[in-house]
């Protein structure tokens, strides 16, 4: 499927389903990045749904507690929960999912959410030495997710209803092709890792490049669960929105062209935040009646709908693939418990 510019206008003009509702009593709800935009107003959707746990993972401990203290009020739910969570440490990822075996029990939906995105032709490391947006989009988001099937599966071998794992990827996945060198590499986040690759002609497409990464590990994930596995990995775009995701370039001292054109775009073509949260809740609850179909599925105005012709490809297939085996070489140094989970709840697919 290609999306022309033409296109995405009128993707953003056309009116959007209500939200997807579900009784979700009696079930744990994990939202990573719930403190602002679109993860905060999909955490209200939830907490209205009144699950018996509804935690909210975010970095900061003052702004998670100012919107734990919002979904209270405007939800009147009282089972919400605060856990910190820093995608840019991968120290904090696994501290974090090792509570969560400890104290979290089953997991019945989670939602990927958090993401960063900083203007073209920045490089900022993380502590662990990995290109920023690369490690938060990517790589810790691989890292948890990957970590947390556990509770993932023991939920749906529970419930009537396989358990989800959403993985916000965006529409630009349509407009990114990688370079030669990155898409037949079979080291791809090496090469995009590095701080050398990392120059402003590059690092333009970096939030793009992530969120394609985004598309293939939930696609690439759904070709290594087995079908019996009560686990539906989806991706999902919530469209252009109104959101704090873009709070770095007006932060930015200097005037700039980019800016003004930002500006234009939010005005005449962005959904709100929670119009935008639409999507991910369609992506945790809805297509109950075709959980096949949502598998490894691409959710967008509430409904699926066709991926890139790159991802389609065969090129991109194999790209994916050699994203995936590295993801998995480069997160088994971060976590040992990687390995056991991969061995344990995953196939080789055909």
């Amino acid at each position: 499927m290609k999306l022309s510019l033409l296109d995405s206008v009128i993707d953003q003009w056309s009116a959007l389903p209500p939200v997807e509702t579900a009784d979700l009593s009696g079930k744990t709800v994990l939202v990573v990045g719930a403190n602002v935009g679109i993860g905060l107003e999909a955490s209200k959707h939830f907490a209205r749904m009144r699950p018996a746990r509804l935690i909210l993972a975010c970095r900061s401990e003052a702004k998670g507690k100012a919107a734990l203290t919002e979904i209270e009020q405007e939800t009147d739910h009282s089972g919400c929960e605060l856990w910190i969570l820093d995608l840019a440490n991968f120290a904090s990822v696994t501290a974090f999912a090792d509570k969560f075996e400890k104290e979290g029990g089953d997991l019945h939906i989670l939602v990927m959410n958090a993401a960063i995105a900083l203007p073209g032709g920045v490089y900022q490391p993380t502590t662990d030495g990995w290109e920023t947006m690369l490690q938060v989009n990517c790589l810790a988001t691989s890292l948890l997710s990957l970590l947390l099937i556990p509770q993932l599966v023991a939920a749906g071998r529970k419930s009537s209803t396989p358990s989800r794992m959403v993985i916000v990827s965006s529409d630009v996945h349509y407009w990114v092709t990688p370079t030669k060198e990155v898409r037949t590499s079979s080291k791809p986040l090496e090469i995009l890792g590095s701080k050398e690759w990392c120059i402003p002609e590059h690092m333009r497409f970096r939030y793009s490049e992530s969120k394609l990464l985004n598309l293939f590990f939930a696609r690439a994930l759904t070709d290594r669960l087995q079908s019996i596995t009560p686990l539906s990995a989806v991706a999902v775009t919530p469209g252009f929105c109104y959101s704090q995701l873009r709070r770095v370039w007006y932060e930015q001292p200097t005037f700039s062209f980019a800016k003004i054109r930002l500006a234009i775009q939010e005005r005449f073509l962005a959904w709100t935040a929670e119009q935008g949260s639409r999507q991910l809740v369609f992506a945790a609850v809805g297509g109950r009646d075709n959980e096949e179909k949502m598998k490894g599925g691409f959710v967008k105005h509430g409904r699926l709908v066709e991926v890139a012709d790159f991802v389609l490809s065969d090129e991109g297939r194999k790209m994916q693939d050699n994203v995936w085996n590295e993801t998995i070489d480069i997160l088994n140094s971060v976590s040992d418990k990687i390995a056991p989970i991969v061995q344990d709840y995953l196939v080789v697919p055909d």
